[in-house]
């Protein structure tokens, strides 16, 4: 093995080998200095893992240990191998500081779900098996129970929420188990004939059993693709998916492990400004989000000495495949299982894993909207008290908010501003209901000024004769630039990429365009003042 290198990455995996042969070995145990895992909850936490083995042979060199979410149990710890944290940067923080979205979360409470369901004597599933009989409730389905009209339910909500807030939102549907995943996306297909006729990539199975899913994960998190659209999952995506455009996360599993759910809503955390992502929303159909007011949740990992994570064991007597890991790390590790036994209720012939039912009616009985604040504290005041507070603790008058704001040689950048401060501008837009700016709704809910449309300001812009101190060609380019204003913001005004699309590629490069204003500075102080234009009335 060439050891003329000075620095090295590695798969676990490839070091480990196979078959008796460990590539590790060609390296003298001395030979690195410094050794950094990444994700090191995964094998390397384990102390009987085939990383533990890796790690012990270079003991000599530094070890450092990254990961998102530290592992600490009876059986597995992180603390115990590499010590205490060096560093730790909380998911408060990166709110606060403006690197990691906050959320707001839909509770939804499905009637199956919160009275449970019970079969009739004697009543057998379409397998033509009998039912156990006994109450089952949300730890049951899709475990031990299938209910087809429930998977339906979840899919025609989720179905809703992207028609309302746009079909090619990027989403991930964390199911119980592989089997479960899969007819997640089959439901999510029939909900979505439309989409899937153009594409059929636009919803997506992402399990660690199947090939043709992983190989378009990394479609997913591009920001540029917009296929795969919608993805079910059950432990592939928990962590090591860096999706900076996904805004919602579904969860449709029982989840108890505070480690868990903080991997899987790290899936949604990513700040992407650019793609118009200020925050992201959780679809909670299990109660999960109920770990949200764990005073460990955002706090320093401790070492658990008695009990698990949170996490069932396997289990080869349940009826489901859901503590399989299908991580590919996790998989390529034999010490883990590749598949349970089947599962054999008593009194039945023919072994199966679940029960399942159809004609069971199931619909949605209530829904709660929460937001969390950049202290990942629930906002229990309304939303536009907690704007108004805010905002105004930033600019305490309205005289110094319209100086901010004429001052600003990008408005956008106060906008970021006030959401860096926790402001959910995004939230409160879909509660008015109206197109407003971002100008405007900040007027109307701190300083409660009557607000005007984007519509309304454009058409005040041409009254006023803005346009006409400028060639026929430079009207053309910033009356597109209205255009854009009026179904965008003013970000996208602000932002001189812009003159790469359409319509603006019609009349010219950027540069000509620029050349058009007299160069590219001219251009700049005719956009800012159709900015001072725009909001120039009252």
């Amino acid at each position: 093995m060439d050891s003329s290198y000075e620095i090295y990455m590695s798969l676990y995996q490839q070091l480990a080998g196979d078959n008796g042969i460990e590539p590790f070995r060609a390296f003298q145990p001395e030979f690195f200095d410094l050794i950094i895992v990444d994700e090191c909850h995964r094998g390397s936490a384990k102390e009987q893992s085939q990383w533990r083995r890796i790690l012990d042979y270079f003991h000599t060199a530094i070890q450092v240990g990254m990961t998102a979410t530290p592992k600490e149990t009876k059986e597995v710890s992180n603390i115990t191998y590499f010590g205490e944290s060096v560093y730790t940067y909380s998911l408060k923080q990166g709110i606060d500081d403006g690197f990691l979205a906050p959320y707001k979360v839909i509770r939804i409470g499905l009637d199956r779900d919160l009275e449970g369901w019970r079969p009739y004597k004697g009543q057998v599933d379409i397998y033509g098996n009998e039912i156990e009989d006994r109450e089952y409730n949300t730890t049951d389905y899709d475990r031990k129970l299938i209910i087809d009209e429930r998977t339906q339910a979840v899919a025609n909500r989720i179905t809703k929420w992207l028609k309302a807030n746009g079909r090619f939102s990027k989403t991930i549907i964390f199911c119980v188990d592989i089997d479960h995943a899969e007819r997640m996306r089959q439901a999510i297909v029939n909900e979505n004939k439309d989409m899937v006729a153009e594409n059929p990539k636009y919803v997506m199975r992402i399990t660690g059993d199947n090939p043709i899913g992983k190989a378009q994960l990394d479609y997913f998190i591009d920001a540029n693709e917009k296929y795969p659209t919608v993805v079910t999952t059950s432990k592939l995506m928990n962590t090591g998916v860096d999706c900076k455009t996904c805004q919602l996360i579904v969860l449709d599993n029982v989840i108890n492990s505070i480690t868990e759910f903080k991997q899987i809503i790290g899936r949604g955390t990513r700040l992407y400004p650019d793609y118009g992502k200020e925050y992201f929303t959780i679809m909670d159909f299990r109660d999960a989000c109920r770990l949200f007011v764990d005073p460990d949740f955002d706090g320093d990992p401790v070492v658990i000495i008695d009990g698990g994570d949170g996490g069932d064991e396997w289990d080869p007597t349940k009826p489901d495949d859901s503590d399989i890991p299908d991580h590919p790390d996790d998989i390529a590790d034999p010490e883990y299982p590749t598949d349970p036994p089947p599962f054999e209720p008593p009194g039945i012939g023919e072994p199966f894993r679940k029960y399942r039912v159809r004609g069971v009616p199931v619909k949605i009985l209530n829904e709660r909207v929460q937001y969390y604040d950049k202290d990942g504290k629930l906002i229990t005041e309304s939303i536009k008290d907690y704007s108004k507070r805010n905002i105004r603790e930033e600019y305490a008058t309205l005289d110094e908010f319209l100086h901010a704001w004429s001052s600003a040689d990008k408005k956008q950048a106060i906008v970021d501003e006030l959401q860096e401060q926790g402001v959910l501008l995004d939230a409160l837009k879909e509660e008015s209901g109206k197109d407003l700016d971002d100008f405007d709704l900040i007027l109307h809910v701190a300083y409660d000024k009557k607000p005007l449309t984007k519509r309304e300001r454009v058409e005040h812009v041409k009254k006023q004769g803005y346009l006409y101190k400028y060639s026929e060609v430079c009207q053309q380019v910033l009356s597109a630039l209205l255009d854009k204003y009026m179904n965008e913001g003013i970000s996208e005004l602000e932002d001189t990429r812009i003159l790469d699309n359409t319509p603006f590629d019609k009349i010219g490069s950027p540069k000509k365009i620029a050349e058009l204003f007299g160069g590219k500075e001219g251009y700049i102080q005719a956009v800012r003042g159709l900015a001072r234009a725009i909001y120039e009335a009252a």
